[in-house]
């Protein structure tokens, strides 16, 4: 339950009072009137409301920005000092996103596991709404019987013990190349970035695994993993609509959605040539253990029959 202080609760009322005193002696506009009760209404069904809810504690937060002011540069230690003051279970205002904060197990065992149906969706961020197709991905997809199906294709037909043996030539083979190229480099006195070469090979893997290969490109690069990379700067930069929903248009003055609407076309396209390019292959009679995501999916489908 929120505790608001005496002062806290005063402090609207003098000024309003202040407010009425100034307009003695002049004519009073019914705007004027009209705007002060306004006010007064929205000021009480705010604090009616957080009475009602009976919300997690909270520390006070300043108007329009809430308590993004609190963070600081080191997040994590900002939290675990907030949470020793206003205890495991803490509401923060983000903006005007309502945040629960937890810090301890007890509270995340609850939360996780006695109450995960009500805490199952994620939240719906604008990055992931512009580049996911309206977050009808496995990963943002509201919880309900759309998730539960494609949770049950991802189990039973992407991620299964047998589909993930069948792919151990991929890993393999990726695993072969990453020491060949280990070798040439020891050989030749060169440097070795083992984080670089590794998560190349991890990527390459992912790539052959899903898409059934890598799209490098003339200069080399990989065409997917060039789109990942940009994906991924934009699941991770600011959003005026993620944190305040009413300047959502502000996104489009920063050029963040000029950014979003320029990589989902990219993503799109690119996901176009892969389908067609696995439609319009003559590989309905390879070997089911060979077939990759794509092929799975169209299968799904019904664009591709799979060989039993």
């Amino acid at each position: 339950m929120i505790h608001l202080e005496a002062m806290d609760l005063a402090l609207p009322f003098s000024l309003m009072q202040e407010w009425l005193q100034e307009q003695q002696g002049t004519l009073f506009h019914p705007f004027s009137l009209s705007l002060l009760f306004f006010f007064s209404l929205l000021f009480l069904l705010n604090l009616s409301r957080s009475w009602r809810l009976n919300l997690p504690p909270s520390p006070s937060k300043l108007p329009i920005i809430g308590n993004l002011h609190q963070l600081g540069t080191l997040p994590h230690r900002s939290l675990h000092a907030l949470s020793k003051k206003h205890g495991p279970l803490m509401l923060l205002h983000l903006g005007q996103a309502p945040t629960l904060v937890v810090s301890s197990a007890d509270m995340a065992t609850e939360i996780m596991k006695t109450h995960d149906i009500v805490f199952a969706n994620r939240p719906i961020t604008t990055a992931a709404k512009a580049i996911l197709y309206g977050c009808r991905d496995v990963g943002f997809a509201p919880y309900g019987e759309y998730w539960r199906q494609m949770r049950k294709i991802c189990v039973l037909q992407l991620l299964s013990v047998k589909r993930v043996q069948s792919l151990k030539y991929v890993r393999g083979e990726e695993v072969a190349v990453m020491i060949k190229k280990i070798s040439r480099s020891c050989s030749s006195g060169a440097t070795i970035n083992l984080s670089e070469i590794l998560m190349s090979v991890a990527n390459n893997i992912v790539y052959r695994s899903v898409i059934g290969r890598k799209y490098e490109e003339e200069d080399g690069k990989n065409k997917f993993g060039e789109i990942s990379k940009e994906v991924m700067v934009l699941f991770g930069t600011f959003s005026f609509g993620d944190f305040f929903p009413s300047l959502g248009w502000m996104d489009v003055l920063t050029g963040f959605s000029g950014k979003l609407n320029k990589v989902f076309r990219a993503l799109d396209a690119f996901f176009d040539q892969v389908i067609e390019e696995h439609l319009n292959s003559k590989r309905d009679n390879q070997d089911d253990d060979k077939k990759d995501f794509v092929d799975i999916l169209l299968h799904i489908r019904g664009l591709r029959p799979i060989s039993a």
